[in-house]
Order: C-alpha cells, then sequence, then structure tokens
C-alpha cells in the first residue's frame, strides 16, 4: 500500500539504524551486528480481495459469517486453504457456544524461538444481521495478508510467528477465551505478546491504539508518527475483543482499531478528516456492514502499521 509520502520509509525514523559493515574484515573483530529487517508494504489489493472473497461467502450463505452458520465455516475454509498453500502449519480449534459448533483457526509459521512467541489475530466471525466486512472483515483480511507477507519474503524472525482467526467473539469472546483456557500455564507464559485488530477500515475512521502493554503500544504510535497520522488512546472497544482474554492471562496486549458506534467529534474530525457528529461506522452490527463500508486509506494505514508491528516485536 503506497502513501503520498512513503510510509514504510518515514516510520523506518522511528526506529534504531542498524551499522552495515561493508569492508573487508578485520582479524579478530566482532561479526557485524544481525540488520533488522524491515516490513514489506501490505497491499491494499491483496487485502480488499479478501474482503470480497468474505462478502461473497456471506452473500451465498444467508447474509452472514455469524457462529455456527455455514458462512463462518467457510470463511474459516477460505482463510486455511491460502495459510496451507503458503507453508504455515494451521489447526482447527473446535468448541461449543450456544448450543452450536465453533472454530478458531490457528496458523504457525515454521522456525523461530517457540519459548518467545509474537501472536497477531482477529475475530472472523461475524453477527447474524450481516456480513460484517469491517467488523470483521477488515482485521482478518489484514492480519491474513500480513501472514502472507510473512510466507512471501521467507521471514525468519528470531521469535516464533502466530497469527490466529477467533470464531464466536461476537457471542462474548468465546473462540478466544477457549484458546487461552486451553493453554497451559507454561505455553501462555512463552506468548511475548498479542496483537488484535478489531475493525480497522471504518468508514469515518479514527485511529486508536491499545494502551495496554507499554513497548506494543509504542510500536504502534511510532509507526503512525512516522506517516504523520495522530493517534489517540482506545476506549470504546476496551476489554470488548478478544485481546482481553490474553491480557487477564497476563500476555502483553496491544492493537489498533478505527472506531464503530461512537461519534466522532468536532476535533478528531479536524485531525482525521471525515465527518463530525456522525458515528465511525454507521453500519456497525448492521445488515449495511458489506465491502462498501470500508475506508481504504483507513485499512491501507492499519494494515501497514500491523505489519511493521509484527516485524518489530518479532526480531
Amino acid at each position: 500500500m503506497k502513501l503520498s509520502v512513503s510510509g514504510r520509509a518515514a516510520a523506518a525514523c522511528a526506529v534504531a539504524v542498524v551499522t552495515l559493515v561493508t569492508g573487508g574484515t578485520v582479524a579478530g573483530a566482532s561479526p557485524a551486528p544481525r540488520q533488522a529487517a524491515a516490513a514489506p508494504d501490505i497491499p491494499l489489493t491483496g487485502v480488499k480481495a479478501h474482503l470480497t472473497q468474505l462478502q461473497s461467502i456471506a452473500t451465498a450463505n444467508g447474509g452472514n459469517r455469524a457462529h455456527g452458520r455455514t458462512g463462518y465455516r467457510a470463511s474459516l475454509d477460505y482463510v486455511k486453504a491460502k495459510l496451507d498453500a503458503a507453508g504455515y502449519t494451521t489447526t482447527i480449534q473446535q468448541f461449543t457456544a450456544s448450543g452450536r459448533t465453533g472454530y478458531n483457526l490457528i496458523a504457525d509459521w515454521p522456525g523461530g524461538d517457540t519459548n518467545q512467541v509474537v501472536m497477531a489475530g482477529s475475530h472472523l466471525d461475524s453477527v447474524s444481521s450481516g456480513a460484517g466486512i469491517n467488523d470483521n472483515g477488515s482485521g482478518s483480511a489484514a492480519v491474513l495478508e500480513t501472514a502472507l507477507a510473512v510466507a512471501r519474503t521467507q521471514y525468519q524472525p528470531t521469535k516464533h510467528l502466530r497469527f490466529a482467526w477467533w470464531g464466536a467473539e461476537e457471542l462474548g469472546l468465546v473462540g478466544s477465551r477457549h484458546y487461552v483456557n486451553s493453554l497451559s500455564s507454561a505455553n501462555r507464559a512463552r506468548i511475548s505478546g498479542y496483537l488484535n485488530f478489531d475493525m480497522i477500515g471504518s468508514p469515518n475512521p479514527g485511529y486508536f491504539v491499545y494502551d495496554d502493554d507499554p513497548a506494543i503500544e509504542k510500536t504502534f504510535k511510532d509507526y503512525f508518527t512516522g506517516i504523520g497520522v495522530p493517534t489517540e488512546i482506545e476506549t470504546e472497544g476496551d476489554g470488548r475483543s478478544d485481546h482481553a482474554p490474553f491480557k487477564s492471562a497476563g500476555v502483553p496486549v496491544g492493537g489498533l482499531f478505527t472506531g464503530a458506534s461512537r461519534t466522532k467529534t468536532a476535533a478528531q474530525a479536524a485531525k482525521w478528516g471525515g465527518t463530525a457528529g456522525q458515528a465511525f461506522d454507521r453500519c456497525y452490527h448492521s445488515s449495511c456492514d458489506t465491502t462498501a463500508n470500508i475506508n481504504d486509506t483507513a485499512l491501507n494505514r492499519n494494515s501497514d502499521a500491523l505489519a511493521y508491528a509484527v516485524w518489530e516485536l518479532s526480531q
């Protein structure tokens, strides 16, 4: 996703410069420090192609992708097929909620220190009233495209990378809570950070950063500072998305959000654009949450911020 000012180049100013040794080696000298890998630009076209597929799945399955419905399982199968083809080790975790079978999808990228796991996740289910393209096709598609970028670049991080798509979030964080509760205390301790992405393409967007773990928060803020976009602390969804079970278990968490039913203030419209006095997402939990309900600029910036954080925190 290209911005008018290179987001990747600008964001690089916010991180430490790694010295390159280009001359001949000197006997007895220490080896050159490992150069930090830069996150790739995440193509907006790729993220939106996933959203188009999720919309088509919803349309073919009663208009939604809700827990226990055929549209949810078809969405999971779509994401899993992409990851399997890219070389991920995928696992489907099954649970029961409201008398229906639900599923989480976990994808591990081979390699990295499994005692230090960086996770990025999003909920894949919609409400029953609509296709859920912003809530939360947007986060799901961006996490998927970032995972595919890891494979395309054959990124080899120091830490182990794991991506997740949660079921039954709309019923009360059921899938993510089931996953966290299924982990042993030792395996929970191995997760060095969980990054959550829920509604990152709202049509009247704000740029909100979770203020949970300071290091993760700073990583996201550094990215947005680098591209000249001011942020605010996220409060509307605090504790209401899939980071909450991880946080309760003592895992460092962070994430991004562009707003739901709250109203954008005049001050927010002045710094971000958009319409004051209107909800960040007027189609929140409604039938109009379709592919027409996405702000491309917000989706673009947040997808790149997602990748930036994955790369920075896993090196």
